[in-house]
């Protein structure tokens, strides 16, 4: 979804607004908001699953603090190893819906 989001940005970066005629302009404002409600939704996933291996991961801390296993220091590790993933493409996936706000706006404002 990251490339999808990515190349989709590309494309309405070097789409020449000015030059659009109205049907054109409102032909790219009904896609644009399809495409918004995709990644919003995708976006919506990803903060779900990435708020719920953080708070998994605070609990191993705090479950390796008290219990000072082995077990639980590994798996306090295995949770941080894919917590950072995860919170990059959250960011990635919210910057680009937020760019592609603007878009429409400057869309809706031309």
């Amino acid at each position: 979804m990251g490339k999808r989001l990515k190349d989709y940005l590309k494309k309405m970066e070097h789409m020449e607004m000015e030059n659009m005629t109205e049907e054109e302009k409102e032909k790219v404002m009904k896609d644009l908001l399809i495409q918004i409600g995709f990644f919003q939704h995708e976006r919506l996933i990803h903060l779900i699953v990435t708020v719920i291996f953080a708070l998994l991961t605070m609990l191993s801390i705090l479950g390796a603090a008290f219990l000072q296993q082995i077990s639980m220091f590994l798996l306090t590790i295995l949770f941080l190893v894919l917590l950072a993933p995860y919170i990059m493409h959250y960011y990635l996936l919210e910057n680009g819906v937020q760019k592609l706000y603007t878009y429409y706006d400057k869309l809706r404002i031309l």
